[in-house]
């Protein structure tokens, strides 16, 4: 199981990178062997100020339905529009092309709860 230890992790299974003021998010290496072939990517909240924890889109696999959670809040700035074509780039490159959203950090967002590679090991054995 790939779990890059430069990002940080969420209990909903979503991985989040944050540079300065803007965060990049998408959905684990777990997650998405969990899920299985996706085949469609659904986010319509650009522009949206969201907390952490709503609802910012949907993953559609084979099989079933996902929600995805915000690690931390902000204001959606950017869908990659890649996976409108290309959602299976959420099986074969979770952490690299298969990002979701990127996120303009809200001031004083709380990064507490994020947990480090280690900890989100422990959660998903």
């Amino acid at each position: 199981m790939n779990t890059p230890s430069e990002l940080k992790y969420t209990k909903d299974h979503e991985w989040i990178k944050i540079e300065g003021n803007v965060a990049t998010i998408g959905i684990t290496d777990f997650a998405q062997g969990e899920l299985g072939d996706i085949v469609y990517v659904d986010v319509d909240t650009v522009d949206d100020d969201l907390n952490g924890g709503d609802v910012f889109g949907s993953v559609e696999a084979v099989k079933t339905v996902s929600d995805l959670f915000l690690p931390i809040s902000g204001k959606v700035i950017e869908f990659n529009s890649e996976l409108e074509d290309q959602p299976e780039l959420l099986n074969s490159d979770p952490y690299g092309n298969g990002w979701i959203i990127k996120l303009e950090v809200a001031e004083g967002a709380y990064h507490s709860e994020l947990l480090s590679a280690e900890d989100y090991q422990a959660i998903i054995g």
